[in-house]
């Protein structure tokens, strides 16, 4: 007992608050300062994730306040290092463009089956993120697009005869993307695009389509080939018609005088001719020239 009164009594005394009554408390409540250390430490690792929030590029947030207004509808947090209490939440959205490939299995007008392939390309729309969060939650995407989508694609392929369909697809399609488009934005996320990227009908209706559309096009080759001999012989029809007019207009001129006159006319152009040839004038029937060519001993008459 002496002995440490002893001890006691050899301490230094330092002036409270001096740097050495500061290490004097120090040292001897070491041990209870390394417990409070590494718990704080532990209780920052715990929570960490809690905490400190990162967000990255082609993100955005929204943060919930458990004892206060719940969801902050005000504002959207942007990209970058964010630090909240650990019993609030901040959940982090992707507001690029995603995309995704969906195959719909919808019914035609009369019942059968047809499957469409589309491509949908989306996004949240950031200002309504906070709303978005608040109505529908971070799987948007299966509560709303897919399912949106897939409603508009039933509806308008619903309204048409799969002989419809396969000819008339162009229409079709941008009816759907158009639908689609309104439906999928009055729910807060941007459809940036729908492409229809394939339609199968049934193999029998395609089987039929394909030899009805045959049979259609034998039948207009048929029609066409009719219509080609009725204007041919159309054509024949007013062709003799111009030849008996003309023979007979040409009959009623044809008098002898005047094939005569022709006769004399082309005896007259033959004997100009350099060739050697033997005239005889009044020799021919009806008083026409004959004409000798001097290579055969056959007279021409010219009449």
């Amino acid at each position: 007992m002496d002995e440490a009164t002893n001890q006691d009594l050899n301490k230094p005394t330092f002036k409270k608050w001096s740097i050495g009554w500061i290490n004097q408390k120090l040292y001897h409540r070491r041990r209870g300062l390394l417990i409070t250390v590494l718990s704080f430490l532990l209780v920052v690792l715990l929570f960490a994730e809690r905490v400190v929030i990162f967000v990255n590029a082609g993100e955005s947030a929204v943060l919930f306040k458990r004892f206060q207004d719940g969801t902050q509808l005000n504002k959207v947090y942007g990209e970058g290092f964010h630090l909240i209490f650990p019993w609030n939440i901040m959940t982090v959205y992707n507001v690029r463009i995603q995309h995704e490939l969906k195959q719909f299995e919808v019914l035609s007008a009369n019942g059968l089956k047809i499957k469409v392939d589309a491509s949908i390309r989306y996004r949240p729309i950031k200002e309504n993120l906070p709303d978005l969060h608040q109505q529908v939650g971070p799987d948007y995407a299966d509560r709303i697009v897919y399912p949106e989508v897939e409603a508009v694609v039933r509806q308008i392929f619903g309204q048409y005869l799969p002989e419809d369909i396969y000819s008339s697809q162009k229409f079709i399609i941008q009816n759907t993307v158009q639908n689609a488009i309104f439906e999928v934005s009055e729910r807060f996320v941007d459809l940036d695009e729908l492409l229809i990227t394939r339609i199968t009908l049934p193999d029998m209706i395609v089987d039929a389509i394909e030899e009805k559309l045959e049979k259609e096009q034998v039948a207009l080759g048929y029609q066409f080939r009719l219509d080609s001999e009725r204007l041919e012989a159309e054509r024949k029809r007013i062709e003799a018609g111009g030849i008996r007019d003309f023979q007979s207009i040409v009959s009623s001129g044809l008098t002898e005088n005047y094939l005569r006159f022709k006769g004399i006319e082309a005896t007259l152009k033959l004997s100009e001719s350099p060739n050697a040839k033997i005239v005889v004038i009044g020799g021919g029937k009806d008083g026409l020239p004959i004409i000798l060519d001097g290579t055969t001993n056959t007279p021409d008459i010219v009449n």
